[in-house]
């Protein structure tokens, strides 16, 4: 019995995502399809749209055997963060493969890319002299990819993509990357098509817009309680406008945190603290990442202490799912935890704390689930 690895936010569920899964499905029938998900928060620094059981049971419904939680401190950081962690959690799972969207579909020039940024020494010098004359990271990695490769690579997926495969290579994981090819604009806000951006989604249920014809009827009947990030603001600036030194938060650079400081009294939504700090220094995912973690208590030296996955947290599991984890738990090294009583590891507990920060703006008991919401099982 073997696995495919996929990872994913499910922010929410859509049309491109079950296009991607039925492809999957199709060209691997007979495997165990295992769903690494971000919970309650994800990598550009937002919260999800709906809470992390329900995109869990959508999953299962959708035909994913095996949901597994990606932990807060890896869902909600930059890219190699991000990857590694997900990446790390399929290591641990056995998984043969791990298929995800690019926009080049182009393996072996992902691949080459990667062998460039691990190997070749003149890569950080570039990386640097780019940084040197104000380009943020990710144009200057961008940069300096094209000067030694040739190959010019600014999409999202496919630098998701990049990372993904530099995990594996930097571990010496066993895990073979494989890409399907992406079929719409990862950050368009145009819901004109049937497969649109979860970006376009989000936007359009905001203004309570008819999105029908871009998302699943499994994810139709989850779409209340909704969750925006600038339901949020007056926590945070509260946060902001009390806490001493806000350097201590993950990703708060030197400099920042006195612009944070000045600016939050001259604003009154989340958008306009964004659009106030945003430069070419502090691209916009830089400052909703900073802003969440200040606002979830996420510390510099938490994340020190949480730099490794030390669990695996199931969220839920097909029967088929179910069978593949007896077959291969005894392979795994860390714990694999369902039940929250069972477990005292200090990363999982802060991820309820977070839950608690999610729950604040929701009318249901999220805080409750995480404890007695063990697991969904699909049938």
């Amino acid at each position: 019995m073997k696995a495919i690895g996929i990872i994913a936010e499910y922010n929410p569920f859509h049309n491109g995502h079950l296009y991607h899964l039925n492809t999957i499905k199709e060209k691997y029938p007979d495997h165990t399809i295992v769903l690494v998900m971000s919970g309650n928060y994800t990598e550009r620094g937002d919260v999800s749209i709906i809470d992390k059981w329900k995109k869990s049971q959508i999953a299962l419904e959708a035909g994913i055997d095996i949901v597994v939680e990606l932990p807060f401190p890896f869902a909600t950081q930059s890219a190699d963060y991000f990857s590694y962690g997900a990446i790390t959690l399929l290591e641990h799972l056995k998984v043969e493969k791990v298929i995800f969207g690019s926009e080049s579909n182009n393996i072996k020039d992902l691949e080459t890319i990667v062998d460039c940024q691990l190997n070749n020494e003149d890569f950080d010098k570039l990386v640097k002299i780019y940084s040197k004359f104000g380009k943020n990271y990710p144009t200057a990695l961008s940069l300096a990819l094209k000067d030694l490769t040739g190959k010019d690579i600014t999409t999202p997926n496919d630098l998701l993509g990049i990372s993904y495969i530099k995990a594996i290579k930097k571990n010496n994981y066993k895990i073979i990357p494989e890409t399907i090819k992406r079929t719409n604009e990862y950050h368009s806000t145009s819901i004109d098509e049937e497969i649109s951006s979860a970006t376009a989604i989000r936007n359009a249920l905001k203004d309570k817009k008819d999105i029908s014809d871009q998302i699943p009827d499994i994810t139709k009947k989850y779409l209340e309680d909704l969750h925006f990030i600038e339901d949020y603001f007056p926590f945070l600036k509260y946060k902001i406008l009390t806490e001493e030194d806000l350097s201590i938060y993950q990703t708060v650079d030197e400099g920042i945190d006195q612009a944070l400081k000045k600016e939050i009294s001259n604003v009154n939504t989340y958008t306009e603290l964004v659009t106030k700090l945003k430069s070419k220094r502090y691209t916009y995912n830089k400052i909703t990442r900073m802003l969440l973690h200040i606002l979830c208590n996420f510390t510099k030296e938490k994340a020190k202490l949480f730099n490794d996955i030390t669990y695996i947290r199931l969220l839920g599991f097909s029967p088929k799912g179910r069978k593949y984890l007896s077959k291969v738990k005894k392979e795994i090294e860390i714990p694999i935890i369902s039940k929250i009583s069972r477990s005292k590891d200090p990363m999982l507990e802060f991820e309820i704390n977070t839950t608690k920060i999610y729950a604040i703006t929701s009318s249901n008991d999220l805080i409750k689930n995480e404890y007695t919401n063990h697991l969904n099982k699909g049938e």
